[in-house]
């Protein structure tokens, strides 16, 4: 299974839980929002798992409601505007992120992100972390009309790199990013160093590959 893939052309990387560890940002930002409604406050190791799944996955580790609730569109907007107030105050690359994206750039090789991650929050994160400078492209969660696991967002990344996506590796760590990829035509990497909890299974998603920290994706390469 772990194979190196030949003939790459292209990298593109799920923001959340793939390049940046934000979960406690956005841990902080529903948390606030349980202790304004009298709940006791949990923490951060309660809500990292759910952190991949974005605001339905945070609402639902806080007050245990999914989007068919009365309500939820509301608790969602709040989540919103709290998240936005401290967006970038604890939120930090994951431990061999800048190594990994440097090298890829020595080498020519272009790279990415595409995330469901709404823009209003990707574009202020990713034009204040310098490690996003050499990045070719960013695909935010409503850039295209569809967001993972349908394939447009990934299809999108790669016209603006000029690759076909048969050419192009995408690195998740949600099924949703796997499932994406696959439908694109590209080959995957499930990230397993993210936020995966322990009932996670990612050998079922169907990868091409694994990888246990960032660097792995290095080797996953066959470069000349």
């Amino acid at each position: 299974m772990q194979a190196g893939f030949s003939s790459v052309r292209g990298v593109l990387f799920d923001l959340d839980g793939t390049l940046i560890d934000s979960a406690p940002d956005l841990a902080a930002a529903v948390d606030v929002m349980r202790v304004r409604r009298g709940f006791s406050s949990l923490p951060l190791v309660h809500y990292r798992p759910h952190t991949g799944s974005g605001a339905r996955g945070m609402l639902r580790a806080a007050f245990e409601v999914t989007p068919e609730h009365d309500g939820y569109e509301l608790l969602k907007e709040e989540f919103f505007a709290e998240y936005a107030g401290c967006l970038m105050q604890r939120t930090q690359p994951f431990a061999e992120v800048s190594s990994l994206l440097a090298q890829l750039q020595g080498i020519g090789m272009p790279w990415g992100v595409v995330t469901n991650k709404a823009q209003r929050f990707t574009t202020p994160i990713t034009r204040s972390m310098a490690i996003f400078d050499s990045a070719s492209v960013v695909i935010s969660g409503d850039t295209t009309a569809h967001a993972k696991p349908h394939p447009e967002p990934l299809l999108e990344a790669a016209r603006r790199l000029g690759l076909p996506p048969s050419v192009c590796v995408y690195v998740g760590d949600d099924e949703r990013d796997i499932r994406a990829g696959k439908a694109a035509g590209m080959r995957t990497v499930a990230a397993r160093y993210g936020y995966l909890g322990p009932e996670a299974n990612a050998s079922a998603w169907g990868a091409d590959a694994e990888i246990s920290s960032p660097l792995e994706v290095l080797k996953l390469l066959e470069l000349p």
